[in-house]
């Protein structure tokens, strides 16, 4: 694979923080209480999650230059560029399904935990900072992981726009050797060492993210008390032995 391949495969993995912020505003636009904003991000969810991604492709690789204004703007020199417009697909592709992986996410986290929160004064931000987004990381990692996976393998549509990822690369290789197994078998070789990599992070990183052995996962971080609690009877203490019982 050469540098331009594994460039891509780098810029237009999820863990790029464009792709990860576009996700997080696209889906707390959805959770807004402003309309508009709501209507604006169901839109672009079902525009993306709609749509076969290699149309999402054709359309911004050859679709874009038939719009003039955008030919005299002064995004135009990166338009142009196969590379660019790949980068720019797949992550508008991956921040859709990114914020609804959010989204169900922060749905997923506890009411009674955000209760909590705002009894001990949290709200807005800090509410979110301190109790939702923490919870909602280590629900949403495992679909969060898959979607990066997918993308990973998605990059061979890049080779459709004269893109030379490893799909591409090992097509002209076939071209000039005429040995479509050999030359196929390493490319999903590759790509399977590279799946292996991140769904190996991803597993580490749910270690290290879950709940003490022997917690209960559903009961809330924070202590629960009950004003009700049956006290225990403290033991008497054994009379002495030369003590005379009473009565």
């Amino acid at each position: 694979m050469d540098f331009r391949a594994r460039k891509i495969h780098h810029q237009s993995n999820p863990s790029n923080h464009g792709t990860k912020q576009l996700a997080a505003c696209i889906a707390t636009l959805g959770e807004s209480s402003f309309a508009p904003a709501r209507w604006f991000s169901r839109l672009y969810v079902m525009l993306f999650q709609g749509t076969p991604l290699l149309v999402q492709i054709f359309v911004i690789y050859y679709g874009f230059g038939q719009i003039s204004f955008l030919r005299s703007s002064f995004a135009w020199p990166l338009l142009a560029q196969a590379y660019w417009c790949a980068i720019l697909t797949l992550s508008l592709n991956t921040s859709a399904y990114g914020a609804e992986i959010i989204r169900g996410a922060t749905m997923a986290v506890p009411e009674r935990e955000i209760e909590a929160g705002r009894a001990i004064g949290m709200a807005g931000l800090l509410l979110r900072r301190r109790v939702i987004w923490p919870q909602a990381l280590r629900y949403g990692l495992a679909n969060y992981g898959n979607e990066a996976i997918l993308l990973l393998k998605a990059t061979s549509l890049a080779s459709v726009i004269t893109l030379m990822d490893v799909t591409g690369l090992a097509y002209r290789l076939v071209s000039k050797t005429y040995r479509s197994e050999e030359i196929f078998t390493v490319a999903g070789l590759i790509y399977l060492a590279m799946t292996f990599v991140i769904a190996t992070c991803v597993h580490m990183l749910e270690r290290h993210l879950a709940p003490v052995a022997g917690s209960d996962p559903d009961k809330p971080s924070f202590p629960e008390f009950s004003w009700n609690r049956s006290r225990k009877k403290q033991p008497r203490c054994p009379a002495h032995p030369l003590s005379k019982p009473s009565g």
